[in-house]
């Protein structure tokens, strides 16, 4: 079993001035479960090389098991560093497609064309594809074979504008997810903020926010199982 994970390479927060990037728990605890489900994981990002870190989700309050655990694996840590180029990349050989979010996937995952190709093969093969929080950006340009956008007519979640609007980014983003996701044909349904919620449907998976991250990478398992 071998999940390809894809980053964002993005790392401005829009003009504010201020860092952005994946969010560090969104790849922590999906990566900890598939790993320990036997599963190899492979990073991959549109520049290849270090990942961005969204530096608030390092702070102290975001920090969580899973998260100090990936920072204290020195294999984890190196597979950071070194991403592969999503050039270079190929579906063939991979069981499964996986996106974290953070903000930066809004700016480069939305329309980078290896990510949609990506996920276009994915899906052409029958191959489950997730993503949480942020990551459904990723979905927005990808279609299905038949030429309908990919999350068209399918149940999905992802970060919600209520979300966007607590953290005070909702005038910064360069799209709402949750919008984004409706008007591609969605059936967008979410939970009480910050809450876990993840949505199955087929096989595409999708997470609401930071704490659906371990439920949505159990649910992809599942598939794969």
């Amino acid at each position: 079993m071998k999940i390809l994970v894809v980053l964002t390479s993005h790392d401005r927060l829009g003009d504010t001035g201020e860092k952005t990037g994946f969010w560090l728990e969104e790849l922590a605890a999906p990566y900890w479960r598939f790993r320990d489900a036997g599963a190899e994981v492979v990073l991959a990002s549109p520049r290849g090389g270090q990942a961005p870190l969204d530096p608030r989700s390092d702070a102290p309050e975001s920090q969580t098991d899973d998260t100090r655990r990936f920072q204290a694996d020195a294999v984890a840590m190196a597979a950071l560093a070194d991403t592969r180029p999503l050039a270079g990349v190929s579906m063939d050989g991979f069981d499964a497609l996986f996106y974290p979010g953070g903000h930066g996937p809004l700016w480069d995952l939305a329309e980078d064309p290896h990510s949609i190709a990506l996920a276009e093969r994915a899906v052409a093969a029958g191959k489950p594809v997730g993503a949480v929080c942020h990551g459904p950006a990723a979905l927005r340009r990808p279609r299905r074979p038949d030429g309908a956008p990919l999350v068209q007519g399918r149940k999905v979640t992802g970060f919600s504008d209520s979300e966007e609007a607590a953290v005070g980014l909702t005038g910064v983003v360069p799209f709402s997810v949750e919008a984004m996701l409706r008007e591609n044909g969605g059936e967008y349904s979410k939970v009480a903020d910050f809450q876990p919620y993840v949505v199955s449907d087929g096989l595409l998976v999708t997470g609401q926010n930071p704490a659906s991250s371990a439920p949505a990478a159990e649910a992809l398992l599942a598939l794969l199982r």
